[in-house]
């Protein structure tokens, strides 16, 4: 399932979003960085130019004619788009791309989760965001629930069930993105139900390459010591 397209995208860049201080807390980091999630998701979905896959990057109508709001998600996800057209204007202009993003997700910290819930959720609505989630890492202490999603439904948003599997993980399966998205042991993570697998981490890589380097060595070895028989 992907946003309604409204128009035509544009030809070329008509102007740059402004400028948004960094955030002040380290849940984008620890979270979405440097799990690698952003990388994962790209090589998943594929498509690389017309699929954006980007983080903290703003939203908004038009950065020309509509500036009332603007909103910047921690993660931010739309198929049939132009990606160097988002690079260009350092935004998502919803009115040059002719459709809002297919999901957005943010991660809950003191300093923001109010805000995420109130505030984001209305105006991703009114964009048009597909998909709207919301990860909190402390299990519900910044959020009401550790994993919330909202899907959007003749332009209103209605909650996306979440399974709790047990007291550390809870599911839920994104529509958008033909994903679920997971809340385990106070992490993020993505599972592919056709695949039947999780999208590796950073971690999840560094580990099997080096099983298949000892893997490769003891191939080696005994090479050798058959030779040397």
């Amino acid at each position: 399932m992907t946003s309604k397209r409204i128009a035509p995208p544009a030809a070329k860049p008509t102007g740059q979003f402004p400028e948004f201080p960094p955030r002040d807390d380290m849940q984008n980091a620890l979270h979405l960085d440097d799990q690698g999630h952003q990388p994962a998701l790209r090589r998943h979905l594929g498509t690389p130019q017309t699929t954006v896959v980007i983080g903290e990057v703003p939203i908004g109508w038009n950065i020309h004619t509509r500036r009332e709001v603007i909103r910047v998600p921690d993660l931010l996800i739309a198929f049939g788009v132009d990606r160097d057209l988002v690079v260009a204007e350092m935004g998502y202009s919803i009115d040059e791309h002719g459709k809002a993003p297919d999901f957005a997700l943010e991660i809950a910290s003191p300093n923001t989760a109010r805000n995420d819930e109130t505030g984001k959720r209305i105006d991703y609505a009114r964009f048009g965001v597909t998909e709207y989630w919301r990860f909190d890492p402390q299990g519900g202490r910044w959020y009401q629930q550790a994993l919330a999603g909202d899907r959007l439904v003749n332009g209103v948003y209605q909650p996306i069930h979440i399974v709790q599997v047990d007291a550390e993980r809870y599911w839920g399966h994104s529509d958008a993105l033909n994903l679920d998205v997971c809340w385990e042991y106070g992490e993020l993570r993505w599972y592919d139900p056709v695949a039947r697998r999780y999208l590796p981490t950073f971690d999840d890589e560094a580990e099997a390459r080096i099983a298949a380097e000892a893997r490769v060595l003891e191939l080696e070895a005994e090479v050798t010591r058959l030779r040397g028989q």
